[in-house]
């Protein structure tokens, strides 16, 4: 029983009260009765006042139990209550956590600031299966506002063979024009086929490769065309390929395909090995000719075997065409990733860059920042090709880059790779 209210029932003065009594009662029964009928009458009366005492001690220590569960009661109560406030705070928490997280989210596709927002529908809208992303968020007018301020005019024409003269460099007592030049002439001791160069630029990380003999360069596919698709990993080691790199773009309705069906033409040693549905992804044919030029124009897959093909995939868009860069404007449509390219430059010079994305160190690269790395290191003529989670390098059987695939070491199944033997 609390304290307070055993102090209550039990103050100083009540217990006064009862000593005076009990008092009392002790000098009455000490007093010598004058008569036998007055003896028993004082027993009686002591008799009836110690009834009433232990009444009353009775009904003290019954109203003490029901102020001890009382109490107990309340203590349980708050207990409750303490635990319910918790539960309501943690709603309060989380409940504010979602609705900010919910602004947030309004604010990155609606807000004033049209970076996000054009990054989505960018992204999305250069997929054939997956536009329903900005579909289902914005209306036409806003995704078509959105593209008009973000596309890529690529280059006129196709490119001339004749505007490639190979050159052999000794490395002795040469003037580089730009670092970039040095990077790519200044070869490693040891190693006359390729050079790896780190690339970096404003929210991306990659490599370019530097090969010195483009006829060393050619396609590889999957044994399985039309079935299924290959690692790149295997593609190299089967091949023996000192370098792969993937190709084209292929048929992968829910980003998770196993890459059977590549897109467009492929060629291979002079053949045709497959033919399906064009991507639409701008650009043609890129490849490499009889005479190692790489070509890029707008042929059916006769008319690219008549131009000379050797070794080919369709896909783009084209990024410089016989030195002039097409424009880009905004993102160029096709949002910010990983990404693969191809190049060659005036010399004959072979160029693989991969760009790693997706990543907190690299976010990725658009049109714009493939353009800018071909124009730096040289290059007349320059596609893109099939980026994303499909951007893979492998050298030496090891894989280079960081690619972001579900498969293991984010590698995953696909048809076409450009290698190097």
């Amino acid at each position: 029983m609390p304290k307070n209210e055993i102090e209550k029932l039990f103050d100083d003065s009540s217990l006064e009260e009862q000593q005076q009594e009990t008092l009392s009662l002790e000098n009455t029964q000490t007093e010598i009765p004058s008569t036998k009928k007055e003896q028993k009458k004082q027993e009686k009366m002591v008799r009836k006042e110690a009834k009433k005492r232990q009444k009353e001690a009775k009904a003290l220590a019954k109203k003490a139990r029901k102020i001890e569960k009382k109490e107990k009661r309340n203590e349980t109560g708050k207990k409750e209550h303490r635990k319910l406030s918790l539960g309501k705070k943690l709603a309060i928490l989380f409940g504010s956590l979602f609705v900010t997280g919910l602004a947030c989210l309004a604010f990155l596709f609606y807000g004033p600031w049209d970076g996000f927002r054009n990054f989505w529908i960018t992204s999305a809208m250069t997929t054939m299966t997956h536009q329903y992303l900005a579909t289902f968020l914005y209306s036409d007018a806003t995704i078509q506002k959105v593209l008009e301020k973000n596309k890529i005019i690529e280059a006129s024409g196709e490119s001339n063979p004749d505007l490639i003269e190979f050159k052999q460099y000794t490395g002795k007592h040469m003037i580089y024009a730009s670092k970039f030049e040095e990077q790519i002439l200044k070869k490693d001791e040891g190693n006359d086929l390729f050079k790896v160069i780190d690339i970096a630029g404003k929210g991306y990380q990659g490599y370019l490769v530097a090969i010195y003999d483009p006829s060393r360069v050619s396609i590889a596919t999957t044994r399985y065309l039309r079935r299924t698709g290959e690692l790149i990993t295997t593609v190299a080691e089967r091949e023996g390929a000192r370098i792969a790199m993937n190709a084209g773009g292929f048929y992968d309705p829910d980003w998770n395909s196993n890459g059977a069906l590549p897109h467009g033409t492929v060629i291979q040693n002079g053949q045709v090995v497959s033919d399906y549905q064009d991507a639409n992804m701008a650009g043609g044919m890129v490849g490499f000719t009889n005479d190692n030029k790489l070509l890029l124009g707008h042929y059916s897959a006769q008319e690219a075997i008549n131009a000379g093909y050797r070794d080919a995939v369709e896909f783009g868009p084209f990024l410089i065409v016989n030195g002039k860069s097409s424009f880009v404007k905004g993102n160029g449509g096709w949002g910010i990733a990983p990404r693969t390219a191809i190049g060659q430059r005036s010399d004959g010079i072979v160029l693989f860059l991969v760009i790693n994305g997706r990543l907190a160190s690299s976010i990725g690269a658009d049109m714009g920042d493939l353009t800018e790395v071909m124009e730096n290191y040289g290059a007349i003529n320059a596609a893109n090709m099939d980026g994303g989670s499909s951007t893979e390098l492998v050298i030496d059987n090891k894989i280079v880059n960081h690619p972001v695939a579900a498969g293991v070491n984010g590698l995953r199944t696909m048809p076409t790779f450009w290698i190097v033997k």
